[in-house]
């Protein structure tokens, strides 16, 4: 049976007319090093209250087998039954796919979402369920409904941390974070000049989307992590919607928005949640002409392990649509990102425009997301909406920047306005690199000569 009877007991009765879900998947059998040994020695370190000891056996399994579904199955079913909802929403949520996993780690998930009090996410992933068209189940997910019907009634505030985008102190909740949306490639501003040459010209019935800044799974101090300057996840989590928004600005299809985090005017925002449903109808609500798709996600660091998951979001019904995953170390982070970056791509039909710059994915994805970021912070410091402190070294900035310049004209465009950034916050005297040799660019370093 799924957790949340035997979590809650009397004190919040399960779904009316509902049914016992199906058993979960027979455990595979057991992965080199021990799965199910691990896996049973995290119960006992629960069964002990041990949960940070517990915590790291299961980082420590999924960082190997977070894709398996009896794995996800036993991980959610013992925190459940020991009390610990919220670490079942933080480590299994992210990793959720109904088409590979199954029915019973959805259902934990939507028994976990209710125990919070978070009926908007225990919805979106009901509709996932009910999408599986399992007449078996189909009693059991109208017990469901009901509940979550019950809980909107009861209009109850969900459990503090549990739910939603916020800082994660009491703190820092104090302070407000502003969504800061980026409309052209971040590079861009500063070569207005050239904006014939360099911008596909926007027109007709474009497909209005908005990729969020990624939710940093995992992090023991976010309100920390927030005030170190350029901390690597932090600067993944922003650079990763710049890229795709940058990509999808040079097709003729869509018109793309980034949307980041800057927390009074002074420091980044981490997001140590994913995004909400309320979220998103916030960001919708404040973009002009509304949108049509929202890309949001979240990473997550385990020792040299990097994991992601992008979700694409119908703003119409405002339902998930597609999910995108990935994994990488520092010696595969090239290959695995240019991969991701070729299936979004290909599932949302992209193609080039033929106006502006003749664009062409990266061949060094990780390098280039370290450009963009570089570029970001020298922007908002520029525009006063980041505290210069909170920016590292002019040489840690442009570095990326100019060891890529050479490889394309975008490349060269990222070097030029960075370096002259930094050289009117009087942060770095002029620094020169190799490249691209083309007209635009010679045009472009004749802005700054």
């Amino acid at each position: 049976m799924g957790f949340f009877d035997r979590l809650v007991g009397k004190q919040t009765p399960p779904p009316a007319r509902s049914a016992e879900p199906p058993p979960p998947e027979e455990p595979a059998a057991p992965a080199a090093g021990g799965l199910l040994p691990r896996l049973a020695a995290a119960r006992e370190r629960l069964d002990a209250q041990d949960l940070p000891g517990a915590l790291a056996i299961y980082d420590e399994v999924l960082a190997v087998s977070g894709d398996r579904a009896d794995v996800l199955v036993t991980i959610s079913g013992d925190l459940g039954v020991t009390g610990h909802v919220k670490e079942i929403i933080e480590l299994v949520a992210p990793r959720y796919a109904a088409d590979r996993h199954g029915p019973a780690v959805g259902l934990n998930l939507v028994q976990a979402y209710l125990a919070v009090r978070d009926p908007d996410a225990a919805q979106h992933v009901l509709d996932i369920l009910f999408s599986l068209n399992r007449p078996e189940l189909e009693e059991r997910l109208h017990g469901f409904s009901n509940a979550i019907a019950d809980l909107l009634a009861q209009d109850l505030a969900p459990l503090a941390g549990a739910t939603g985008i916020a800082p994660a102190t009491a703190s820092e909740a104090e302070h407000k974070v502003d969504l800061i949306s980026i409309s052209k490639p971040i590079w861009f501003y500063g070569l207005e000049p050239l904006a014939a040459q360099i911008l596909p010209e926007k027109g007709g019935r474009l497909r209005r989307m908005a990729f969020a800044q990624l939710a940093v799974l995992g992090l023991a101090d976010v309100a920390g992590q927030m005030k170190k300057p350029e901390e690597e996840m932090g600067q993944l989590s922003r650079a990763l919607p710049l890229w795709l928004a940058e990509t999808f600005y040079f097709s003729p299809h869509y018109a793309p928005i980034a949307a980041v985090g800057v927390l009074s005017r002074h420091h980044y925002a981490i997001f140590g949640a994913e995004w909400s449903t309320d979220n998103l109808r916030q960001l919708v609500d404040s973009t002009e002409d509304g949108l049509d798709y929202i890309f949001t996600g979240a990473l997550r660091r385990t020792a040299e392990d990097y994991e992601l998951i992008i979700r694409l979001w119908e703003v119409k019904k405002l339902r998930e649509r597609k999910q995108f995953t990935a994994r990488w170390t520092d010696a595969t982070a090239d290959t695995e990102l240019a991969r991701l970056h070729e299936q979004i791509r290909t599932f949302m039909e992209w193609t080039a425009d033929k106006g502006g710059l003749a664009y062409a994915p990266p061949a060094q994805p990780r390098a280039w997301l370290d450009t963009l970021a570089g570029s970001l912070s020298l922007f908002l410091v520029e525009k006063k909406l980041l505290a210069p402190d909170q920016l590292a070294s002019a040489e840690e900035l442009l570095a990326p920047a100019a060891a890529g310049a050479a490889t394309g004209e975008a490349a060269s465009l990222a070097f030029l306005t960075s370096r002259n950034r930094a050289m009117t916050l009087s942060l770095a005297a002029r620094l020169d690199a190799v490249l691209a040799a083309s007209p635009l660019i010679a045009q472009a370093s004749g802005l700054s000569s």
